[in-house]
């Protein structure tokens, strides 16, 4: 495997591992996809975009051509998850037989329900893909502030050689194997933060997120398993150590919408950009519907996104459940 470095998506999350991998002595190239912007990156050592006021390392090259990822050993895929299956077919001619491509995105196919690691596989036969995960605000890595996550592969000697490559001194990468239990985390803690700020939104107290981490990841470990994944992930860094980074800090976008939702009842309250999160409650409700899986978080979260439910009933229905055995 070449020593060679591409991380393919210039804006926060690709910038910042870029960053970091460029600071630890690789031979890394941050790939963006328009030129005027990767030349103000080359010029300023910065992404004022994307990370305002952070200086990138000098050994870190930029590049607008996507030819860049042509003999690179390891390439990292920044792009949202919606994004993933385009970019792969896209690069698939310039990527080398055994080359180690890395999802760094957070979600499920939506249309499909595929993992991002099927979709890749089925664009990109004969490489190796991984995907990174866990919780890490891009600023916090390029800061330089202490970080671990996880990236998990096919085997335990690409997972462990992935982990050397991409960590540093303030950035720890742990390796896994269940690359099923690590995407579903990711993607589905996205989800949780989403309910975790409506519980902020409507004002009803710490008490009550603390009972919906808790039993939102009881229904992660079950949508896990059902996959062939194992529901002891979730309890690591890819599940819990990241839905309570999202669920919490104000940092994150699925958290600050969640919060429009409770405090307004609909998605009528929020100007940004449909979040991760949002993609995935529908996706996964859909999944768990047709595997039978037993999802009423999520299915909630998605119900209130669509305008099919509101936040009042939905509390009413979750709190009114059949009481079971923890």
């Amino acid at each position: 495997m070449s020593s060679r470095i591409a991380v393919v998506g210039a804006g926060a999350f690709g910038t910042a591992l870029a960053s970091v991998a460029a600071a630890s002595g690789g031979d890394v190239t941050l790939i963006g996809r328009d030129t005027v912007s990767v030349d103000t990156m080359r010029a300023s050592r910065r992404n004022e975009k994307a990370l305002p006021g952070i200086d990138l390392p000098a050994a870190l090259a930029y590049s607008a051509d996507a030819e860049a990822v042509r003999g690179a050993g390891i390439v990292l895929f920044a792009m949202p998850s919606q994004a993933q299956r385009e970019a792969a077919r896209s690069l698939a001619p310039l990527l080398a037989p055994g080359t180690a491509v890395v999802i760094c995105a957070k979600g499920m196919e939506k249309g499909t329900g595929r993992l991002l690691t099927d979709v890749l596989e089925e664009e990109l036969p004969g490489r190796e893909i991984a995907v990174l995960s866990g919780p890490g605000f891009a600023a916090d890595i390029a800061k330089g502030l202490p970080t671990a996550m996880v990236v998990a592969a096919r085997t335990g000697d690409i997972g462990a050689a992935l982990a050397q490559a991409l960590s540093g001194p303030t950035f720890r990468l742990y390796p896994s194997t269940d690359r099923i239990g690590v995407q579903l985390g990711g993607a589905l803690k996205n989800v949780l933060a989403i309910a975790c700020g409506i519980i902020e939104g409507a004002q009803l107290g710490d008490s009550a997120r603390a009972a919906l981490i808790s039993r939102g990841l009881a229904e992660l470990s079950r949508f896990v398993e059902a996959h062939g994944g194992e529901g002891i992930t979730v309890t690591g860094l890819s599940g819990l150590g990241d839905l309570v980074l999202t669920g919490t800090s104000h940092q994150s976008r699925n958290l600050r919408f969640g919060i429009a939702l409770g405090r307004h009842g609909n998605a009528s309250g929020w100007s940004g950009d449909l979040v991760e999160g949002a993609f995935a409650a529908s996706v996964a409700s859909g999944v768990a519907a047709d595997k039978g899986i037993d999802m009423p978080i999520t299915d909630a979260v998605a119900r209130i996104i669509d305008g099919t439910l509101d936040v009042k009933t939905a509390i009413g229905q979750l709190m009114t459940r059949p009481i079971t055995q923890e």
